[in-house]
């Protein structure tokens, strides 16, 4: 056997098998596009080998047998597929043929409409009346589904009207809106069934189903694109108006469908239609440009299994088959570990990929990824190209498992990922230089450091100018530095420096709170600084201790021990102190003096903002409620109380003044 002969067999055999799991096992394994490129090798290589040719070649037929599942329907005249073009020069030339073996003296008028990624289905009627339906099938005979096409509410029963033939097929596409494809594989998910892999799989799942009542809950969709066969010759004589006329006997067309006169309009079409492409409620992959008139449609005639009249001009691959050579972990900016698969370049979306997400380790456990792996890379439009499947079929022996690195590879900090999330994250926190930006912003924010003229520009510039390496670095600015960076006169900088001697001095509570330890709030921050006696013995505490604290669950407590666990951390926060950070920490016994008494603030006061109140209330051990109830103490009731006083009388809550409240936080 010589080398064309036997990449002929491979080829042959690779388009049965993926034929046979697309048609028949609704399980493709493979995108479209890599479909068509080896198809379109071997047309190639039979065409350059005419002695080649054989009766059982894919290129030979239209689909895969039919599935015994169903019986079976001879079509009254062959449903056959469309020949591709991918590109403007394609196009071009598919065109110019037309003109030359018509010789035409103007431009052909082209019927074109989006090219639906469904299914093809043949309906056909008697007597206005729905008979049956059926697949494509090998273009010969199809499958009969009539059961369930019934089920599916835009394809018509019964035709309106009377001016229709006695007998009428009708072709088109069967397809499921990407909207109910979300819900459907949302519903999968949750049951723990298997998701399908796009809406063209799932409409042809839904359509060959046994059970019609399960077909008629997938939300399936018609539009026909053709008419098939008529027992009488007076209709339209051009296909836009046939389609027209279909629209009027009650079956749906595109909206899309236009008439282009002219090679530039094509082109302006398919331009248009691309870019809305994202926006459509459905999948297309393509144009179909038709040459309107029949006449001019009959005179060309069909090569052997497509009509010489008609293309699809495709949508540049939107998936691609490549090798995943490696995964590298990515550090974010809020210190999420996110694998990032550095693929074999593929030229796929209309752009070469190199690099694609790969979200999580769930997702990689789920996609069961390995390096060396075969995989299908999807990118639609400006979407970030993500890998959506392994070719498992293809994996080398010498394919590795991926794992999580237990350190950060950026700052070498412990990677923590509890069982409960699916995010991997860099314990880092304030010493990662990836999470430094966000954690800088919010060390000097309000809530934290408090300092004022420290905005997230001037953290960026600071940044970016390499003057802070981290937080500890902000109490060694000095006045001369500052007034280097942009729109920083003398005075800022004085401003600055002034509003960083004064944060020197900061409460417990707020210092750890700065540290921006994961679900790590004020609440939790006061409860933590009511709780342990110095930073010293906060850093030591284990999970038992912490979870005998009031409002902290298991998943905090891992986090505040996972940080102070991690040496960088405990190292940052002795340069803090040696930086001359000085810690308030209250009194024990008197921050919980209020404990378990509840408040509720209404109106204005005079002497402090709400926000102040509560948080001398908090400092005490009080919680503060934003709403009034049977569980409530005390209502603190400044100017314009409204709503809240007159709940509060209702259920005879005790009322304090402002100078009241002020006396008991006093006294306590």
């Amino acid at each position: 056997m010589t080398d064309v002969e036997k990449q002929v067999a491979s080829l042959r055999e690779a388009l049965n098998e993926h034929n046979y799991r697309y048609y028949v096992l609704d399980e493709p394994s493979i995108p479209d596009a890599e479909y068509d490129r080896l198809f379109h090798h071997l047309k190639q290589l039979e065409e350059a080998h005419p002695e080649l040719r054989s009766s059982e070649s894919p290129t030979q037929r239209v689909g895969a047998e039919p599935s015994s599942a169903f019986q079976q329907i001879k079509h009254k005249l062959p449903m056959l597929s469309l020949d591709n073009v991918f590109d403007e020069e394609g196009f071009s030339q598919f065109y110019q043929r037309i003109q030359e073996r018509l010789a035409l003296s103007q431009s052909p008028v082209f019927a074109v409409e989006p090219k639906l990624d469904g299914v093809a289905l043949s309906i056909f009627y008697e007597q206005g009346k729905l008979i049956y339906a059926a697949t494509r099938g090998d273009g010969i005979t199809g499958e009969d589904i009539t059961h369930n096409v019934r089920t599916i509410p835009s394809i018509p029963l019964r035709l309106l009207g009377d001016g229709f033939p006695d007998e009428l097929e009708i072709r088109g596409e069967v397809f499921m809106p990407k909207a109910v494809f979300d819900k459907l594989n949302k519903r999968a998910e949750k049951s723990g069934e298997r998701r399908f892999v796009n809406p063209r799989n799932a409409a042809s799942g839904s359509l060959r189903q046994l059970d019609p009542a399960i077909t008629a809950k997938r939300g399936l969709r018609f539009c026909a694109y053709s008419i098939g066969y008529s027992a009488r010759g007076d209709v339209p004589d051009n296909h836009y108006d046939v389609m027209q006329w279909i629209k009027r006997l009650g079956v749906p067309i595109s909206q899309e469908l236009r008439l282009c006169e002219s090679e530039q309009a094509c082109h302006q079409y398919y331009t248009d239609l691309a870019q809305r492409r994202a926006m459509l409620p459905y999948e297309i992959d393509g144009i179909v440009f038709k040459l309107n008139a029949f006449e001019q449609q009959q005179e060309l005639g069909f090569v052997s299994r497509a009509p010489r009249w008609a293309t699809a001009y495709k949508f540049p691959a939107q998936e691609a088959v490549t090798v995943l050579r490696d995964v590298e972990f990515q550090v974010g900016r809020t210190g999420a570990v996110t694998p990032v698969a550095r693929l074999e370049p593929v030229f796929v979306g209309g752009v070469t990929v190199s690099n694609a997400t790969l979200h999580n380790m769930d997702e990689i456990a789920r996609l069961d990824l390995r390096i060396g792996d075969h995989v299908v890379v999807h990118r639609a439009g400006d979407v970030i190209p993500k890998v959506v499947r392994s070719v498992p079929e293809r994996r080398p022996v010498s394919a590795k498992a991926i794992v999580l690195p237990a350190q950060c590879p950026v700052c070498g900090s412990p990677v923590e990922k509890l069982e409960e999330e699916s995010i991997a994250r860099c314990t880092g926190n304030l010493i990662c230089s990836a999470q430094l930006k966000e954690a800088m912003k919010h060390f000097v924010s309000r809530k934290a450091f408090d300092i004022d003229g420290m905005g997230d520009k001037l953290v960026e510039q600071l940044i970016a100018k390499e003057m802070l390496a981290d937080v500890a670095d902000i109490f060694s600015l000095k006045c001369g530095d500052l007034k280097l960076l942009e729109r920083m006169g003398e005075k800022s900088a004085e401003n600055l420096i002034s509003a960083i001697e004064a944060a020197r001095r900061i409460d417990f509570s707020r210092f750890i709170y700065a540290l921006g330890i994961r679900e790590v709030g004020e609440t939790t921050s006061r409860t933590l600084a009511s709780s342990f006696v110095s930073i010293d013995d906060l850093v030591a505490a284990s999970e038992d201790e912490l979870l005998a604290l009031k409002d902290i669950g298991p998943i905090v407590a891992k986090h505040i021990v996972h940080f102070f666990q991690a040496k960088n951390n405990r190292e940052l926060i002795k340069h803090l102190l040696a930086a001359g950070v000085e810690i308030r920490y209250p009194d024990i016994q008197q921050a919980q003096s209020l404990a378990g008494v509840t408040f509720v603030i209404t109106g204005t006061l005079a002497q402090y903002s709400r926000d102040e109140m509560k948080e001398l209330l908090v400092s005490l051990g009080a919680k503060v409620s934003g709403s009034v109830s049977k569980k409530t103490d005390y209502l603190i009731a400044g100017e314009a109380a409204g709503s809240k006083l007159t709940k509060a009388q209702g259920l005879d809550i005790r009322v304090l003044s402002e100078d009241e409240a002020l006396e008991m936080i006093r006294t306590q």
